[in-house]
Formats: C-alpha cells, sequence, structure tokens
C-alpha cells in the first residue's frame, strides 16, 4: 500500500487551473452531545491550541472535559443554530459561493473555491482534494484568520500541511499569513459600523472585542495581541473616534492562567455599572458569525452588561457574506495572485493548447 494519496484521474490537456482553500475553523455537525464530543476531541487535541504537557492534557481531556463539556456546550449551539445549519457553515458557504463569482467577474481565467475546516467539516482534505480533482495546480490558502495566532492561522496552516506530506504531486502553494491592516478589510469594517449606526445610531462606546488567548503565548512570540490592537487603532481612526469612544479588550477564556486583558465581562460588567447609556460591541477577528459572537458575545454580554445597570446594548454582525466583505476578500487575494495570472488568457487559446497537448500524447501511447 503506497504511503502517498491516491491522486485524482488526469489526461493529457486538462487545462491547468487556480484554487483558493478559504480555510475557518470549524463547527460541529449538530448541535448535540455526541457531535460536540466529537469535534471537541479534535480541536482540543490539537497542540497548537492547547500547549499543556501531553499527558497531563490528556488526563484532564478525555477524563473531565469530554465527559462533562460537550452537553453544557451543545445547550449553547441549539441557542444559534439555524434550519440551514451551524450559522458559522452557512456564512462560510456563502462566502465561498459568492468570493467565486465575483472572481469570475474580475478574471477570465477560471479560478475554483473551496471551503476547508481546520477542525470538523467540510474538512480541509475535501477541500484540497476538490481543487486536485478539478486539476488546480496552483492553490492560495486564505485563513479567514484577520489577526495572525498559532492557535489558529498556524492551526489552519497545519492542516494543510499534513495533507502535502502525503501528497505525491505536490501543487503550488501560497498562503495569506495575515490581512489584520489590510485597506480592504478595515474599509469592510468601517463599512459594517457605519450601516449599523444608520439605523441604530452612534453609541456612547464601541467596544471592539477579539478572541482570547493565554498572556504567556505573547512573550513565546506571538503576534496576535498586536495585530488585534492594530486593527482596532486603524477602525477607530477610519470611524475618526476618540480615544474615550472606543476600547479593545478581548473574550472567551479558558482555565486558571492569565490571559490577554483586558477581559470582555469585565469591561462591559464596569460599563453597566457606570450606568453608559448605549453599548456597541464588533468582534473584528472573526468574518462569520458563530457561537462565540453569537451566544457569548450577543446574548451572555447583553445579560452582563444589563443586569449591571447599563441601558441598550447592540452588537453588530461579523462580515458575513455582505458584498463589501466579499470584494475585500477579491482584493486580498488579488496581489496574492500576481504572476499567476495570465492577462491574455482566453478559452478559445486554452482549447488549442489543450487539443494540441492530446494530440502530442497520443503519439506516445
Amino acid at each position: 500500500m503506497s504511503y502517498f494519496n491516491k491522486e485524482p484521474n488526469y489526461e493529457h490537456g486538462d487545462p491547468q487551473k487556480i484554487g483558493i482553500i478559504l480555510a475557518n475553523l470549524g463547527t460541529p455537525d449538530k448541535p448535540n452531545t455526541l457531535a460536540l464530543r466529537k469535534y471537541l476531541g479534535q480541536f482540543l487535541i490539537d497542540r497548537r491550541v492547547v500547549e499543556i504537557p501531553r499527558f497531563i492534557w490528556c488526563l484532564i481531556l478525555y477524563f473531565i472535559i469530554l465527559i462533562f463539556r460537550p452537553a453544557s456546550s451543545a445547550k449553547k449551539y441549539k441557542q444559534i443554530w439555524t434550519s440551514k445549519g451551524s450559522p458559522l457553515l452557512v456564512n462560510a458557504q456563502a462566502q465561498s459561493k459568492l468570493l467565486k463569482k465575483y472572481l469570475s467577474k474580475e478574471f477570465k481565467q477560471p479560478i475554483e473555491v473551496s471551503l476547508g475546516m481546520s477542525y470538523g467539516n467540510p474538512s480541509m482534505k475535501k477541500a484540497f482534494n476538490e481543487l486536485k480533482s478539478k486539476n488546480c495546480t496552483k492553490i492560495i490558502f486564505f485563513p479567514l484568520f484577520p489577526q495572525y495566532a498559532a492557535s489558529s492561522s498556524a492551526s489552519a496552516m497545519d492542516s494543510l500541511w499534513r495533507l502535502l506530506l502525503k501528497t505525491r504531486n505536490v501543487p503550488e502553494i501560497r498562503t495569506i499569513r495575515h490581512y489584520h491592516d489590510h485597506p480592504a478589510y478595515i474599509d469592510a469594517l468601517k463599512l459594517s459600523v457605519l450601516n449599523f449606526w444608520k439605523k441604530k445610531g452612534k453609541p456612547s462606546k464601541l467596544i471592539m472585542s477579539f478572541h482570547g488567548i493565554p498572556k504567556k503565548s505573547l512573550y513565546q512570540g506571538d503576534p496576535y495581541h498586536c495585530e488585534c490592537h492594530k486593527t482596532g487603532r486603524l477602525l477607530a481612526e477610519a470611524l475618526n473616534l476618540k480615544e474615550s469612544e472606543y476600547e479593545i479588550c478581548f473574550q472567551s477564556r479558558f482555565g486558571k492562567a492569565e490571559w490577554l486583558k483586558p477581559y470582555f465581562s469585565e469591561v462591559i460588567k464596569d460599563l453597566g455599572k457606570q450606568k453608559t447609556k448605549n453599548l456597541h460591541v464588533i468582534c473584528p477577528g472573526f468574518s462569520s458569525d458563530c457561537l462565540e459572537t453569537l451566544e457569548e458575545i450577543n446574548m451572555e454580554g447583553k445579560s452582563i452588561f444589563l443586569d449591571n445597570g447599563g441601558k441598550d446594548y447592540d452588537y453588530i454582525p461579523a462580515l458575513n457574506n455582505n458584498s463589501y466583505w466579499i470584494e475585500a476578500m477579491g482584493e486580498i487575494l488579488n496581489s496574492n495572485l500576481q504572476g499567476w495570472i495570465d492577462q491574455k488568457w482566453s478559452l478559445v487559446n486554452q482549447q488549442k493548447k489543450s487539443a494540441l497537448t492530446k494530440k502530442q500524447a497520443e503519439k506516445f501511447k
């Protein structure tokens, strides 16, 4: 049995294509205990996600966390689950389809787009194999994490590298490491906020909350903290906000270790006690709404704020499938496509080249 995965069927003359893998974190298949146990087991065993020594962590994970946590997580997922499935998956699938449509208008050359998750379905393997089967010999890997972090961006990259280790015919690969300060991304965030303010009005304060990571990661060389603050600063400048009108914080602590501060829950609790009139929260680190934004930020956050004396609380949805975000994705991809796009490409010329190649191949049969 070969160590390498089987290559897709190929015929001489098949046109070579460019492929895009849109990579995201992942989601359980269903909002129930069994699906959550499977998903969390896959997610939390990743060394990028949890860096505790393996023996100790495996004891904690398999004999405590995966016994008790799936049921409570399933209850939370049921609160945000849609008739079409997980919000993250629904939004990511829409992004994939809309991006392909956008690229087809921008470039004559055919570009394929596939969605792959670091954990759960559709898997990274499925996305990679789809592109390989369409003869994509050049692939751009696009993790939808604006700010680079080892536990998100690098973990997604790992899932692709593992596939390449067992690939005989390895395609050219380009990776988008981050886009935390890309003008198109900042403009998309700005439009998202301004469109929301047209309906709700400008708040007393705008909270920019990012997913948290352990504080020690910062000192170990992870640039995530700095990139989050740069995104926040650029967005505030784009919105012409004063320092007193916005605040950057971090959510989703796990365990007893110190994480990046200030903590979201403490910030909104204090603002509630200060009788803040109205508060808007945006999560610039998420391209799609998910459990973390819809349940933790929109539901739990609102309860904390109101229970502590706050007046009005609103969550500004993620970029999801808004047209300005799809266009921004296209702009982010554009610089990475340089050198791969043939400006003289045409279907007629491609068909001529394919016919010639097939004719030449017949001589060797």
